[in-house]
């Protein structure tokens, strides 16, 4: 009897024990704390950025907060807790909205709940899938991982993606993880920080009943030891001094977004663009970059401007990247059909050689969905580069220039804003032969709020995952020069106009980019063997659940 009783007590502490309500708040909050601090925002006058040290306690503890509870329960504690912490990064939305975009004081006020509406819902999807797991004894740190990196991909393609803040990028400060991306893109460090904040939680779930710690648990955190100890090796080497350099020069204008469009300051901008152009050149530069929508107007429809832009080009012989609006016109009537968000490239002879058209937009920014349904109700944010929408370019091909005698022609990447966020869309510019990737960006729409420094970082993943480094310009900041492993070089301060120049190695010229990446020839094949993993996992637990069932069906008396 006594020993009965034993053993029933000792069951009953290794059993799973359900968080009280109390503490189930406590984890879930910790929770929104965690992942907020975990991505840079402005502190004083500098950035806090400490998303390597504190990214690992963020799964850790949405996972306590979720332990023990049902399917429909944890599906809707998963949206809450997502949507209120995903709120509160977004909260830059506000700056967006009421600031830039004109519209009341309560639509900003709601503008973050809702865009947050999106990642909440794929919050609810992990919460709800991972319960099922668990209840079926499925529930490892290796599953909680792989279906972190899918919920991750379906925000990368979903309802056109929102990947903004995803838990990866929270690790781009941490030198000695970032090499992973370049074979497995961000989700490989999503992927190794989950693995980890599973391992985490299953420790403190053990220490709280007595208990010592699995030895899952055990070697996931010797492994993860050994991944940051061959990051350390990989820190080691020198960087390739073999490989071709050119000087370039990201130009930051810092001209206010309430200003930006109005026709009088249009003649002022185009000379404060030429004298900082003039002054890249005069050290040396080759190739200077303007950001997006540097010149706010259709260029192809202003012959003078056109005119001075090459005149630029001739008189510095440099090669240009210059961010404006691009248009497509009836060739009969000569009448405008589209707009477009580009990227004109000059080449050192003063010659136009290109354009390249922004292909990934922003819904809500730049065009609005089902106009048909919603055009009455909506309007686009971005107002000023078309009268109504925006138009989506081909997609992301590399674009060649010729920079002139010493240089010659080297091929480009020219990402613009929004189409940094997806890593498989940089990778194709990178595939398609680009050696060094250019990204220009206006992130005045943000304010001082800490989405120009997690724009920053995202862009940071886009070189570690190509091995390209990546010269970005941006109107008001953060521009930046970062090195293909992810490291930001220099950059500049916010709202201050600037001119960053430095020397940049340049990817092997062939298709493919010679020295690219394994991640931009492999593609996304880390998140297929997730998904293929999940889905195996997911039908092992639901055969070990029917069979449960039928024995107990079986035993149960007649």
């Amino acid at each position: 009897m006594e020993g009965g009783a034993r053993a029933r007590r000792s069951a009953r502490m290794t059993a799973a024990v359900p968080a009280s309500e109390r503490t189930r708040l406590a984890w879930l909050a910790a929770y929104g704390l965690v992942n907020f601090l975990a991505f840079p925002h402005p502190l004083g006058e500098g950035v806090l950025d400490v998303g390597w040290a504190l990214a690992w306690f963020s799964p850790a503890f949405l996972l306590l907060g979720l332990e023990g509870l049902a399917v429909a329960r944890a599906a809707r504690v998963g949206f809450v807790t997502v949507w209120l912490a995903n709120a509160a990064i977004l909260h830059w939305v506000y700056v967006v909205t009421v600031v830039h975009g004109g519209a009341p004081p309560a639509i900003g006020v709601l503008s973050p709940f809702l865009l947050a509406t999106y990642v909440g819902l794929h919050g609810a999807a992990f919460a709800a899938v991972w319960a099922w797991l668990a209840r079926r004894g499925a529930g490892s740190p290796l599953v909680a991982a792989m279906l972190w990196v899918v919920i991750d991909h379906l925000r990368s393609f979903l309802l056109t993606g929102f990947p903004w803040a995803e838990i990866g990028y929270a690790q781009h400060e941490n030198s000695l993880l970032m090499p992973i991306a370049a074979w497995t893109g961000v989700y490989g460090l999503a992927f190794v920080t989950v693995l980890g904040g599973a391992a985490l939680a299953g420790w403190i779930s053990a220490w709280r009943r007595s208990l010592w710690p699995s030895r899952e648990c055990v070697v996931i955190a010797l492994t993860i030891g050994l991944l940051h100890g061959l990051g350390s090796l990989e820190l080691l080497e020198q960087d390739d001094g073999s490989a071709t350099t050119v000087r370039v020069a990201a130009i930051q204008g810092s001209v206010d977004q309430g200003a930006k469009w109005s026709p009088e300051r249009y003649v002022d901008t185009l000379e404060l663009y030429d004298r900082l152009s003039r002054k890249a050149v005069a050290q040396g530069a080759r190739l200077v970059v303007w950001p997006e929508t540097a010149l706010p107007g259709a260029i192809e429809l202003d012959v003078e401007v056109a005119d001075r832009l090459l005149a630029l080009a001739r008189e510095t012989r440099a090669a240009y990247v210059i961010g404006a609006v691009g248009v497509r016109q009836n060739p009969q009537t000569g009448e405008i059909t589209d707009y477009y968000d580009s990227a004109f490239v000059l080449d050192a002879e003063g010659r136009a050689v290109d354009r390249y058209d922004k292909s990934h937009l922003v819904p809500f920014g730049e065009y609005v969905p089902f106009r048909g349904l919603l055009g009455g109700l909506l309007d686009a944010v971005a107002r000023g580069i078309a009268p109504l929408d925006v138009s989506a370019g081909d997609g992301p091909r590399a674009v060649e220039v010729d920079l002139g005698p010493g240089v010659g022609r080297i091929r480009l990447g020219i990402p613009i804003c929004y189409e940094l966020l997806f890593p498989d869309r940089v990778r194709r510019f990178v595939d398609d032969g680009a050696q060094l990737l250019v990204a220009i960006t206006n992130d005045a729409w943000y304010g001082r709020t800490g989405a120009p420094h997690q724009f920053l970082a995202m862009t940071a993943l886009r070189s570690a995952e190509t091995g390209a480094w990546t010269v970005r310009a941006a109107n008001t900041g953060v521009s930046a020069i970062i090195d293909g492993r992810g490291r930001v070089r220099a950059e500049s301060a916010l709202f201050e106009p600037a001119v960053l120049v430095a020397d940049v190695p340049l990817l092997a010229a062939g298709a493919g980019a010679r020295g690219a990446s394994p991640y931009v020839r492999l593609g996304d094949v880390f998140v297929g063997s997730c998904w293929i993993g999940l889905l195996v996992t997911s039908v092992r637990a639901a055969r070990r659940q029917g069979s449960a069932d039928a024995e107990e069906r079986g035993a149960s008396p007649e």
